[in-house]
């Protein structure tokens, strides 16, 4: 049997307060409480200080199952990282322990003398604003024998308001997506100068579509993860689009007004 240690306890109850829209003024404020769901798993039957391990740092909505399962299933597809296309992510906690355990079994027949293996599942709030939630799914995962582990982010968006998930697309006004294409790109260059990068590095790494957006007050950030755009050593790179930059491109709403 695995060995887990789980603790569920109250985070925070975000309440969002301020100036409304007239046609919501005398409305309610929009609230979504969360849950800190802790979870420690070790492998089983690991008696040693160098025994694989899964830790899941997790949140649940009470108010929404539904929100609550998309978040759990985001994350433990995240942590699958880079995989067959034919591999089903776990359903649950446990399960992907298991899993990966049984994987880590595997690992260490081969080989014995890497550190063990390790993932890392977390969610946390990554900005609140204007009736949106915007939660930063993160995972790491090590295999012993790898040369280093591969962490892989996602931005989930909850509209409060109706208390659903917003994708990228949901957010660009019709017939926009050429013209956010545009601004990425510049977006991209603005990157690359950073970065003292050239020509030569955007034509080995090349920039890639993405609605992987966090709808910030002062704009958006769009993330890639590694090997997207650019090599490990680099990292996960964020690019830039300011508000004015949006302008009848995204809608209204998810521009912080």
């Amino acid at each position: 049997m695995l060995r887990v240690t789980s603790g569920l306890c109250a985070l925070m109850v975000l309440l969002l307060s301020g100036c409304q829209t007239s046609e919501n003024s005398n409305a309610e404020p929009f609230s979504l409480a969360t849950l800190a769901v802790e979870k420690y798993y070790v492998a089983p039957d690991c008696q040693g200080e160098n025994c694989s391990a899964v830790t899941v740092s997790a949140l649940e909505f009470p108010q929404s199952p539904e929100l609550t399962e998309q978040l759990q299933a985001r994350l433990l597809t995240l942590a699958m990282g880079i995989t067959e296309e034919s591999a089903l992510p776990a359903e649950s906690w446990d399960g992907y322990a298991q899993n990966f355990f049984d994987l880590a079994t595997e690992d260490s027949q081969v080989r014995p003398d890497f550190m063990a293996s390790e993932a890392l599942l977390k969610a946390d709030v990554y900005a609140h604003h204007n009736d949106l939630l915007v939660l930063e799914l993160n995972s790491y995962v090590y295999h012993a024998g790898q040369a280093h582990g591969l962490p892989m982010t996602e931005f989930m968006v909850i509209d409060e308001r109706q208390q659903r998930v917003v994708t990228g697309d949901d957010m660009l006004l019709g017939g926009q997506q050429e013209a956010f294409q545009a601004v990425l790109g510049q977006a991209h260059q603005r990157w690359m100068a950073e970065m003292e990068q050239d020509e030569q590095f955007a034509a080995t790494w090349p920039l890639s579509d993405s609605r992987n957006i966090a709808p910030l007050e002062t704009g958006w950030e769009v993330k890639y993860n590694v090997y997207d755009i650019a090599p490990y050593a680099v990292g996960q790179p964020s690019l830039t689009i300011t508000t004015d930059e949006l302008e009848g491109i995204a809608k209204p709403r998810y521009l912080g007004h």
